[in-house]
């Protein structure tokens, strides 16, 4: 008997019948013969609207974030109980659990909390009395009893981390497509499923714009050495595992090209270069809570130099208020200019460690289709650029057909 555990995602359960769904293939799982154990989202568009109704009520955008994580972990035990309830229904067994009876313990951060432990006594005792075991994801115990969550895309992270808690034989992530693309499909149309893709390679897709998986959750996986699939829960077509790197891996240069929207750029011109001062500027922005994406320095030639960063689009307004006063302290005549509308495409793949020339490939699958380089950033296994956003479809398809990804494996 092997110890399963299934992941549903927010579109999986999104209604009645889709919760109906579910259910039939968590009974179908446990008639094989197996233990499961099923971490399920909000239904979609439940968390939006939680977060609206927040607003409306308080009458601004940052409610308190312990209220805030009351009331979103709610979408997620709403849901656990209808499929327990449908489970029943079909004559199966099944106990619905929320992430603090499941035994997660979190660090008690709000709205961002991260796992501290998880003991899994309960789910073990139920599963030994032949029930389908329902665990609310996104959300866990602080330490001080205080309900908090982890932040969007939080119940991939809950399915990773109770695989490895309770020594699960399979972590599945199911979802509404039927594994890991090439590239979105809905940019790309000739994109491809993957059939299977390394930690590293998924880790950075997923921090460059895939949404297929929480980035978290990927290295909660690498980590502990979790191997899940990610495959669609509206068909029984085989996923994309992701596991460590073997070997063979090294053979494709490029796994896939990730998309990521509504970014921004900020430049600030004129910064003495002088020890100290791009630390005072981007520890501000780090107590602010603001993520950082890539960030370039020219080189000084008249103790001046000028530094340009990007950072979700949402997050420009509030790093203007943190700059401001900042850049007057550091130097008179200090500038800063920001624009939205751009976008980053991102190559990703191990086999970069092994073979020159994707650089110079993609930059000149971008030239010849007229897309303008603004910065580039690069790792050991990816080569990232912003763009224009009104050109990533045409620049993502370029790249994707520079490196054969739309052809068969």
């Amino acid at each position: 008997m092997a110890l399963i555990v299934q992941k549903y995602g927010g579109t999986s359960v999104g209604s009645p019948e889709r919760i109906q769904n579910v259910a039939r293939r968590i009974l179908k799982t446990q008639g094989e013969g197996n233990d499961v154990v099923a971490i399920v989202s909000a239904m979609a568009g439940v968390t939006n609207r939680l977060i609206e109704l927040a607003n409306e009520v308080t009458g601004h955008p940052n409610p308190t974030e312990r209220e805030m994580d009351v009331l979103l972990s709610t979408g997620e035990q709403t849901t656990i109980a209808l499929t327990a309830m449908a489970i029943h229904s079909q004559g199966g067994k099944a106990v619905s659990l929320t992430g603090a009876q499941a035994g997660i313990v979190t660090d008690g951060a709000h709205t961002r909390a991260r796992i501290a432990n998880i003991t899994p006594k309960a789910v073990h005792d139920f599963l030994a009395e032949g029930n389908n075991v329902i665990i609310a994801g996104f959300q866990g115990l602080g330490p001080d009893g205080r309900i908090t969550t982890f932040g969007r895309g939080g119940s991939d992270l809950s399915a990773i981390a109770i695989a490895s808690a309770v020594g699960a034989d399979l972590c599945q992530i199911l979802t509404d497509v039927d594994g890991v693309y090439t590239c979105d499909p809905r940019i790309v149309p000739n994109a491809r499923k993957i059939d299977e893709i390394s930690y590293d390679e998924m880790l950075e897709m997923a921090s460059s714009g895939s949404k297929v998986m929480q980035s978290r959750s990927v290295e909660f996986a690498k980590k502990f050495g979790v191997v899940f699939e990610v495959r669609s829960s509206l068909n029984q077509n085989p996923g994309t595992i992701v596991k460590e790197e073997t070997v063979g891996m090294e053979s494709v240069v490029i796994r896939g090209v990730s998309v990521e929207r509504n970014q921004a750029k900020v430049t600030i011109e004129g910064v003495p270069d002088e020890p100290g001062v791009a630390s005072r500027i981007f520890t501000a922005i780090a107590d602010a809570g603001l993520i950082i994406d890539i960030i370039v320095q020219n080189v000084s030639k008249t103790g001046k130099t000028d530094i340009s960063f990007t950072l979700n689009a949402s997050d420009l307004p509030k790093a203007g208020e943190i700059l401001d006063p900042i850049l007057a302290e550091v130097g008179a005549g200090v500038l800063m200019e920001s624009r939205d509308g751009i976008a980053k495409l991102s190559a990703v793949g191990i086999g970069m460690r092994s073979h020159s020339g994707v650089a110079s490939k993609m930059f000149e699958a971008l030239a010849a289709v007229g897309v303008n380089i603004q910065m580039i950033s690069t790792s050991e296994i990816k080569t990232a650029v912003i763009i224009d956003e009104s050109s990533v479809e045409k620049a993502a398809q370029a790249v994707h057909d520079a490196f054969g990804l739309g052809e068969p494996a």
